[in-house]
């Protein structure tokens, strides 16, 4: 990595309290107060971020068009009804060029599915066994192991905080969280897209470079990123310089989003970044870590942090998420949970980043 985004070895975090687990929390803090991103390695199912595991997941794409289409979302396809979860074709106008799924909790246990009418907690459309065998499975196993660490790293978090390490466990219970599968390919030169304004293109080492992932900061909590090999992430250092943050085998690169800096005062950053195009298709498998919908977020009990109105993280999630291309036209199909939707902090809590890793 480069001297700007540090990898750390997280195996101590599934320990018991050691010096090890204190100083793997230390680095922790250091780069979530810093730089507000990091790699992490060496941790329970590290072995998924090998070329011939991330295959595995990635196979969805193989999937015929007719295949892709059954899975797509009422705002591509109104005679479905899932709103939240499933596929997203390509948006040749977008400048955040990308197909794939978002899918929740039911990938992994079809028992948590929850009877709510909320969209949030909608079952995800997947493939068939027949169509891709083995697929579910994988996937699934994919989805527990990011779990885990999240939950690890934001026990660490507490503890880097000087908070009770479990202080986030009960939020997380029975999550929401959303293992998004994208793929980047090569914008086509003939779709008729003027690609040359500084919407669409940055200038990067003295060369000209597509942008495929506007820049943003993640709206939520933690997202952990396994890449394929290919560069194109780019993350904004404390000087405001773009880094690359190189794509290594065995690690997540790991960054914070907006609800997490405002929730913990600041004390945690939430770093822009963005996606440059590469020479190759790029494919990307964000997680992003994600309480329960009716999880209702307070302050903290830290000295000096800024006090807010509580609010439903549900509310919060939709009316960020329903911003973006993907999800466009589906902002009026839940209502807030609550009289009061959550504030924006800065003009930008409410809705000014997420997914488009």
């Amino acid at each position: 990595m480069t001297p700007d985004i540090e990898t750390i070895g997280i195996a101590d975090l599934f320990g018991p309290p050691s010096p090890a687990r204190d100083r793997a929390d230390a680095r922790i803090m250091a780069a979530a107060s810093g730089i507000g991103f990091m790699a992490v390695r060496d941790f329970p199912g590290d072995d998924w971020l090998t070329p011939d595991k991330r295959a595995q997941l990635l196979r969805i794409f193989a999937l015929p068009d007719a295949g892709k289409q059954e899975l797509l979302r009422w705002n591509f396809d109104h005679t479905k009804k899932n709103f939240y979860r499933g596929w997203f074709p390509l948006q040749p106008q977008a400048v955040s060029y990308k197909e794939g799924i978002d899918m929740g909790p039911d990938l992994a246990d079809a028992a948590r599915v929850s009877d709510s009418d909320d969209p949030l907690c909608e079952p995800t459309p997947l493939p068939g066994e027949n169509a891709l065998p083995g697929w579910r499975t994988a996937a699934a196993d994919y989805y527990r192991a990011m779990e885990t660490v999240g939950t690890m790293l934001m026990r660490s978090i507490a503890r880097g905080l000087g908070l009770p390490e479990l202080i986030f466990d009960s939020y997380f219970d029975g999550g929401i969280s959303t293992l998004r599968l994208i793929r980047y390919p090569l914008r086509d030169a003939n779709a008729g897209v003027d690609t040359s304004g500084p919407e669409f293109s940055v200038i990067h080492k003295g060369e000209t470079r597509t942008i495929i992932g506007r820049e943003h900061a993640d709206s939520g909590f933690v997202t952990l990123l396994a890449q394929d090999g290919v560069e194109g992430l780019q993350a904004k250092n404390l000087v405001g310089e773009w880094v690359d943050v190189p794509p290594a085998n065995g690690t997540l690169a790991v960054n914070f989003g907006q609800l997490l800096e405002r929730w913990t005062g600041g004390r945690v950053r939430a770093t822009r970044h963005r996606v440059i195009a590469p020479k190759t298709v790029r494919f990307s498998i964000p997680f992003f870590y994600e309480p329960r919908v009716d999880a209702e977020i307070s302050p903290l009990p830290l000295e000096g942090a800024e006090p807010f109105e509580p609010f439903l993280y549900g509310d919060y999630l939709w009316e960020s998420a329903t911003n973006f291309v993907e999800m466009s036209g589906i902002k009026h199909l839940r209502q807030p949970r609550r009289a009061k939707a959550p504030k924006q902090h800065d003009g930008r809590l409410a809705g000014d980043g997420r997914r488009r890793l």
